[in-house]
């Protein structure tokens, strides 16, 4: 691989405008030597092909999602079309630090990896809280028994070969697409070398309210069945169990008539591990003592969702 391998970023979109000039601007304005294309690829909306064009060094390419309805579809027809020895992500919301590509892509040369994940910065109204993924490299073994919320999606960057040819495509057949970026990066672990940058390189925008899509709770709930299903070694920390199942919980009690499975799952949530503090949100919840919204509120002026 060249000293300065091309790198495709792939942005999938919807309708927000204002937000991908945003995303592409943080690109266009990276300090990386070596060329950057990005592939725009609109989900379930009409393109806007205006924002094609740029240099040579910077090529914004403007495409329709081919594949499956969903983020998981979209990025899968931007890795298809990508052009570049290396592919990342970034949401439409979100936007690269000036270094970003430059410092992952060093290190992951450096370090002979199949790719790279970073910190970021959150914005959720006029609070900045940073998230940096603890230790050097993904493991299988972490990435299992924990989230790592910090190593967000828009920090990905893999090499293109590993990424089609041995890791495979973003899944599919994800419920409602949930958890498609964990699935990713468990599977990464798995198959692949995967270095952590130390320090947050993307910045990332949490809307008030919540940045979820109108059926987030089913979308929760069936997600992380999938998951389970799919990495079963989810299961075998009592950690990673007990967060899954709060997360269950929560989403449960949240939907309507099914609030008594909520209880189940809270319950079992906080057997597993009766600091697990999602199994007493869920009963909170459940009992009407605690509005969901609220909840998911105020974790995200921490820095954290449920």
């Amino acid at each position: 691989m060249a000293s300065h391998p091309t790198v495709t970023v792939v942005i999938a979109t919807q309708d927000r405008p204002e937000l991908l000039r945003q995303a592409l601007d943080g690109v266009r304005n990276q300090d990386y030597p070596g060329d950057i294309e990005v592939q725009v690829v609109y989900d379930n909306h009409a393109p806007d092909y205006t924002l094609a064009g740029g240099d040579a060094h910077r090529r914004v390419t403007v495409r329709t999602n081919t594949r499956s309805p969903g983020l998981a579809g979209a990025r899968n027809s931007g890795i298809l079309a990508a052009t570049g020895e290396l592919v990342a992500f970034c949401d439409d919301d979100d936007a690269f630090k000036p270094s970003k590509v430059h410092e992952q892509v060093q290190l992951i040369l450096e370090e002979d990896a199949d790719g790279c994940v970073a910190g970021i910065e959150i914005h959720y109204g006029d609070k900045l809280i940073t998230r940096v993924p603890q230790g050097t490299q993904i493991h299988s073994e972490d990435i299992t028994r924990d989230r790592m919320t910090g190593a967000h999606p828009s920090s990905y960057v893999f090499r293109h070969d590993f990424l089609v040819n041995t890791l495979g495509l973003v899944d599919e057949s994800i419920p409602y697409g949930y958890g498609e970026d964990y699935d990713l990066l468990i599977r990464a672990a798995k198959s692949g070398r995967i270095m952590v940058l130390p320090r947050a390189a993307v910045d990332v925008l949490w809307h008030r309210g919540g940045s979820y899509f109108s059926r987030r709770w089913e979308a929760m709930e069936a997600g992380i069945n999938y998951l389970i299903g799919k990495h079963p070694e989810l299961l075998t920390s009592q950690h990673t169990a007990s967060w899954l199942q709060g997360q269950r919980a929560f989403a449960l009690a949240s939907l309507r008539g099914k609030r008594s499975e909520g209880v189940k799952a809270a319950a079992q949530s906080i057997r597993l591990n009766w600091r697990q503090p999602r199994g007493y949100l869920a009963l909170g919840v459940a009992s009407g003592a605690l509005n969901s919204q609220w909840v998911v509120n105020r974790l995200n002026e921490r820095g954290r969702g449920i």
